[in-house]
Formats: structure tokens, C-alpha cells, sequence
């Protein structure tokens, strides 16, 4: 027989036809049509038919309307991330080297390795703290200024980033008090 699982016995139909041998008996003709890339006309371990396996459509599920971009509050997450993982990175050169410098002098290592360990993860945390403090403002804006003027334009960058820049400069030093921004945060 074309399909198999027609023998009679009632168990070796049921075990064939779960095991893939037997089930719905196409034959070559019913799958003529069917691009077959790579596959048998039937899964020896799945039976299944591989005609509902053709993809003919986009695998995303958006909404109707939606772009296929993210949009800045989605990169946002990637930004901070990243200035995260940077200044972590960059901070831990940075200490190795200074640990380095500092204890080429030492007589022992052991207590050199510790001072640099500590040197390493220090200033790792250090920069990691610091750009991915500078990412969250600069995300935060972007993200507040996207949505107050209602565009995505080259302007949302330049202004999350000049009120990042001004927010970050802005000290409690009596230079910096002078500041519009500054004295906008203190309230004075």
C-alpha cells in the first residue's frame, strides 16, 4: 500500500501511524505541488503534513500601522546597556593600568594583585556608573522631548543631548549657579 498502516493489526496501525509510518497516506501526487526544501513528503517522527509548514507570510506580528523600527524608548534600553558595558570596560583598563603604575615599586605581589584588583573593579564601576548615568539622561530626554513635540527628528537628538550636557556640567559650584538650567533645577 502507498500510505502504509494497512496491514490489519489493529496495534501495528495505531504504533505505525503514531511513529510516522502510516496517518494520512498522501501519495506523490497530492504533494507534487508542495516545495519540499529539504524535507521528506512526510516527518518520520512528527507526521506531519509539510503543505501547513510554507511560510508565505512576514514572521513579525505588529499592529496595523505600526512601523518595523524601534522607536527611541526601545532604544533606550540598548543605549544604557551599552554605555554601561563601555564604561565598564573602558574603567577597567583604565584601573589596570593605574594599578599597575602604582605597584611596579612593591616587593610582594600578593598585596600588588589586591591593589590592583581593587584598582580594576573601582574604577570599572566607576565609568560604568558615570556613562550609563549620562545614557539614562540622555534616553529620559529623548524620550520626553519625542513625545512632547510628537516627531522623531534629527531635533528630539540635538535637544536630549544639549539638556543631557547641561544637566551633567551643572555642579553646585558658584560657577555653574550662573547657569540658566541650574538655577531653573534649584529653584531660585
Amino acid at each position: 500500500m502507498e500510505g502504509g498502516g494497512g496491514s490489519g493489526d489493529k496495534t501495528t496501525g495505531v504504533l505505525a501511524g503514531f511513529f510516522g509510518a502510516g496517518g494520512a497516506g498522501y501519495s506523490h501526487a497530492d504533494l507534487a505541488g508542495v516545495p519540499l526544501t529539504g524535507m521528506n513528503p512526510l516527518s518520520l517522527y512528527l507526521n506531519v503534513d509539510p503543505r501547513y509548514l510554507v511560510q508565505d507570510t512576514d514572521e513579525f506580528i505588529l499592529p496595523i500601522g505600526a512601523n518595523k523600527t524601534w522607536g527611541r524608548f526601545e532604544l533606550a534600553f540598548f543605549t544604557i546597556g551599552g554605555c554601561c558595558m563601555t564604561g565598564a570596560a573602558f574603567g577597567a583598563m583604565n584601573g589596570l593600568q593605574l594599578g599597575l603604575k602604582e605597584t611596579q615599586n612593591m616587593a610582594s605581589s600578593k598585596p600588588g594583585n589586591v591593589q590592583i584588583l581593587n584598582m580594576v573593579t573601582r574604577q570599572g564601576a566607576l565609568w560604568a556608573n558615570t556613562l550609563g548615568s549620562l545614557a539614562l539622561l540622555y534616553s529620559a530626554f529623548g524620550v520626553i522631548v519625542e513625545k512632547t513635540r510628537g516627531a522623531e527628528d534629527d531635533l528630539n537628538t540635538v535637544a536630549a543631548g544639549t539638556m543631557t550636557g547641561m544637566l551633567y556640567k551643572c555642579t553646585v559650584s558658584e560657577m555653574a549657579l550662573d547657569s540658566p538650567f541650574c538655577v531653573l533645577l534649584s529653584g531660585s
